[in-house]
């Protein structure tokens, strides 16, 4: 997948994603105001998550429960300081899982990812409009 995308046409993005991932671990890349949490929201509520979303800046991970109880990991490592942080909360117990993980700033734990996620790429075009790659 390689397309640009405006705010509306976020539910279609999303579906594309959830039908293409095979491995439930996806990668977010993209600078700051790229659309990474926005996206991982729409995700999220085509996954029918019950819980208000957020960014988990702090917390490093949100855990959300779907309709179908099924479980659904957002970390954020934006303001990680190093990688044995993500090792001291248990992130490989997470990744272990068959729950989808969402992961914002994965170049900041680049040595822990999973060799089975999806990249996503995100950038801006222009004012309302981005593109995504999926790798």
């Amino acid at each position: 997948m390689n397309k640009n995308y405006t705010i509306e046409d976020l539910p279609t993005i999303a579906s594309e994603i959830i039908a293409l991932v095979k491995y439930k671990k996806i990668l977010f890349y993209g600078e700051m105001g790229a659309g990474k949490t926005t996206l991982i929201k729409e995700i999220c509520n085509q996954l029918n998550v019950l819980d208000t979303i957020s960014s988990p800046t702090f917390s490093l991970v949100n855990e959300y429960e779907t309709s179908k109880n099924k479980k659904v990991f957002h970390f954020d490592f934006y303001r990680i300081e190093d990688e044995e942080e993500a090792l001291d909360m248990g992130i490989e117990e997470y990744f272990d899982n068959n729950c989808w993980c969402l992961i914002e700033w994965p170049e900041n734990i680049k040595n822990l990812l999973p060799l089975d996620a999806v990249q996503i790429h995100l950038s801006i075009l222009d004012i309302g409009q981005r593109n995504i790659q999926l790798k």
